[in-house]
C-alpha cells in the first residue's frame, strides 16, 4: 500500500522496485498520486502496474480536476496548478473517476477501506495522537463489520487500534515529513508492517530537477524530498483547535 506519491518519479520507481512490492498481487495508492513536479510521468508509471493497480482519489487529485475544469478553487500552492496543466484529458479523465473511499476484500483482513484523509472526507485530518472523539467521528460512516481503514493524506506512517478498528497510514511517497525516502506498508496475512525505502536523496533530487518543467522545482524538490519539515512540525501545524490542552 502506497500513498500521497504528489509527482515524484524516483521515490516511485524505487518503492515499485521493492521485491516485496514487486511480487504483491495488489497494490493500492490512497490518493494525491499526481499533485507534483513529474505529474504525467508518474500516471504513466502507476498505470503500468496493470490490473493489479487500484487508485484511490486524494484531495489533489480532485483539485486538479476541478483546476482543469475551470472551476474557482482555492489552492494554497504554486505546484498544483501547474500540475493540473501539464495533464492530458485521459488523465483528468482518470482522476476524476477515481473512488473515495474504496473497499477491497484483502486476505486475513476481510473487507479494507481505503481512503485518504478519512472514509467520510478525502481532506478530513486525523492524526497518530488524535484523540478518540475524533477518531470516531471520521468513523461514523463506517459500517459495524469494515474493522480495517487503510489512509493517507498526512504523510506520516503509523499503525494503530482506534476502537479495536486497526487505522494504517503508510506515509508518503514524495513529500515525507522526518524522514527521508519513501515510507509503504505491506499488508499480509492479517498483520501489517511498515516499511521505508531508502533512497540517494541527492540523485533523486537530481532526477525531479531534470524529469520537470516546474519552474520552482529545485526548491521544492530540496524540500520535500530532503523532508526538510519534520514530523514533529508537522503534527504541530495539522493538529485541530481543541485537541490539545
Amino acid at each position: 500500500m502506497l500513498s500521497d506519491i504528489h509527482g515524484v518519479l524516483p521515490v516511485l520507481e524505487a518503492v515499485l522496485a521493492e521485491p516485496e512490492v514487486r511480487a504483491a498481487d495488489l497494490i493500492v495508492v490512497t490518493g494525491d498520486h499526481a499533485s507534483g513536479p513529474q505529474p504525467g510521468a508518474v500516471l504513466d508509471r502507476l498505470l503500468a502496474e496493470g490490473e493489479r493497480l487500484r487508485l484511490v482519489r486524494g484531495n489533489a487529485d480532485r483539485e486538479l480536476v476541478s483546476l482543469r475544469r475551470g472551476e474557482d478553487i482555492e489552492i494554497p500552492d504554486d505546484v498544483t496548478p501547474w500540475a493540473a496543466a501539464q495533464l492530458t484529458g485521459a488523465q483528468v479523465a482518470l482522476l476524476a473517476d477515481l473512488p473515495h473511499p474504496l473497499v477491497l476484500d484483502v486476505a486475513g483482513f476481510g473487507p479494507v477501506v481505503f481512503c485518504h484523509g478519512s472514509p467520510r472526507r478525502d481532506d478530513e485530518i486525523v492524526l497518530v495522537d488524535s484523540p478518540l472523539t475524533r477518531w470516531q467521528a471520521a468513523f461514523t460512516e463506517l459500517a459495524s463489520h469494515h474493522r480495517t481503514v487503510v489512509c493517507g493524506h498526512t504523510h506520516m506512517p503509523f499503525s494503530r487500534l482506534v476502537d479495536r478498528r486497526l487505522v494504517v497510514n503508510a506515509g508518503s511517497i514524495g513529500m515525507p515529513y522526518g524522514r527521508a525516502g519513501g515510507s509503504w506498508a505491506l499488508l499480509h496475512d492479517g498483520g501489517v508492517s511498515l516499511r521505508h525505502t531508502s533512497i540517494d536523496v541527492d540523485a533523486a533530487v537530481e532526477a525531479v530537477v531534470a524529469g520537470s518543467q516546474y519552474p520552482d522545482r529545485q526548491s521544492w524538490a530540496n524540500e520535500y524530498l530532503r523532508a526538510a519539515n519534520s514530523d514533529a512540525d508537522a503534527i504541530a501545524a495539522f493538529t485541530q483547535p481543541g485537541d490539545r490542552p
